[in-house]
């Protein structure tokens, strides 16, 4: 069952842009899974000699290990104070 959010959905609120983040990331793994479990399977059992394959793959989970450190380490999911921004 798909997760439900208790009010009208609103990219400021700090709590619905976390779990939009985190959907976000769960649906660029299941991209990655997919694909590469295809691709991976006609290179093994088709026997291609596919050198890019490596580089795509490991170019591939390189980025998705920098959108994971985003998405956990980086992003600021504070309440912005709209006293300080009138300035």
């Amino acid at each position: 069952m798909p997760p439900s959010w208790p009010r009208k959905p609103n990219r400021e609120d700090p709590a619905y842009r976390k779990l939009d983040d985190r959907m976000n990331f769960a649906v660029h793994l299941a991209i990655l899974a997919a694909s590469n479990s295809g691709l991976w399977f006609f290179h093994i059992f088709i026997r291609t000699n596919k050198q890019w394959l490596y580089w795509f793959t490991s170019s591939w989970l390189v980025l998705l290990l920098i959108h994971f450190l985003y998405v956990v380490l980086i992003a600021d999911y504070t309440e912005a104070n709209s006293e300080n921004d009138i300035i």
